[in-house]
């Protein structure tokens, strides 16, 4: 049952948007620093409050993460429960049915629902309570580290060159890639044009960046 199994590591669309994320926040640092008038002074601020943002949305992350393990470890305790109290066997089918896709559920017979419902009276008593485990903190670190090092790349050129300029053009070319590359994965993921949706989440990025920077973020 559900609650024996901790929360899987992001899905590939939650990692797509954490990048995206973590792109949007670091963009709204690098793009609000004037190219003619920064100087190193200036430079190392940014970098500061760039980096910091990051390291504190990856943490928050982390903790958001920790909490979804303990929902869906709730909600499994919560169906396990809802099946045992079940009155009959077609009960017990019903509790079934709502923890399997809608597709895979419509699909199934009485008779096939049957041998499901006998393989889980097998198992144990669920907890009285969900508990994080050793893996679960090893994920939710896992995001913070998810977090960090996708967006750094876009703070390197400011680190590496002293040339302020050079620097700001070479970390929107990261930016535009790594937004591009972001909307490849995330069309593969949903099936749709990956080259068109990569173009499309370069423009979408840009964006949010411009509309974030003039409300003041």
């Amino acid at each position: 049952m559900p609650f024996q199994t901790s929360k899987s590591f992001l899905t590939p669309s939650e990692r797509i948007s954490e990048v995206l994320f973590g792109l949007i926040m670091v963009l709204t640092f690098t793009g609000s620093l004037s190219v003619a008038e920064a100087d190193r002074a200036e430079v190392r601020t940014m970098l500061i409050g760039a980096l910091g943002c990051n390291i504190a949305w990856g943490i928050i992350d982390g903790i958001f993460y920790l909490m979804g393990c303990l929902a869906d470890q709730g909600s499994g305790i919560r169906a396990w429960r809802a099946f045992k109290r079940a009155p009959d066997p077609p009960g017990a089918y019903k509790v079934i049915s709502g923890l399997l896709p809608p597709a895979m559920a419509g699909v199934l017979t009485a008779a096939e629902y049957e041998p499901i419902r006998r393989r889980l009276e097998q198992l144990p008593e669920a907890p009285a309570r969900p508990q994080l485990h050793k893996q679960d903190w090893l994920a939710a670190l896992a995001v913070f580290i998810w977090v960090f090092v996708t967006t750094f790349p876009v703070a390197i050129p400011f680190i590496t060159m002293h040339d302020v300029h050079r620097a700001m053009r070479a970390s929107n070319a990261i930016a535009v890639g790594l937004l591009f590359l972001n909307g490849f994965a995330f069309g593969r993921c949903a099936e749709y044009k990956p080259w068109l949706t990569g173009l499309a989440m370069v423009a979408l990025g840009a964006g949010l960046v411009l509309l974030t920077i003039k409300l003041g973020g």
